[in-house]
């Protein structure tokens, strides 16, 4: 099927309870796939910790959205751009 790319998933059980609590589709696989290959236990060692878009400066935000390859987010205010960055 065109556009189908469940056929890259090693764990697919895990990708659709991830995306249930509402991770984006690309975290989702990495995570999935990730714990298939090297474990669980393995991955959430390695799991980091990262600092709150709230803290972030609007520039700071732009600049991440622009990195990810996000699109219309020039005019947005600071909770869109928090938003968006999340649904990422």
């Amino acid at each position: 099927m065109p556009g189908s790319r469940t056929n890259s998933l090693k764990n697919p059980e895990m990708y659709e309870e991830l995306r249930n609590d509402g991770n984006s589709k690309s975290k989702a696989a990495r995570i999935s796939n990730a714990m298939a290959r090297d474990g669980k236990k393995t991955v959430a060692e390695r799991g980091g910790e990262s600092g709150s878009y709230n803290d972030w400066t609007v520039a700071e935000l732009r600049k991440r959205a622009k990195e990810i390859g996000l699109t219309n987010y020039s005019s947005a205010k600071k909770s869109e751009l928090i938003e968006k960055l999340r649904d990422s």
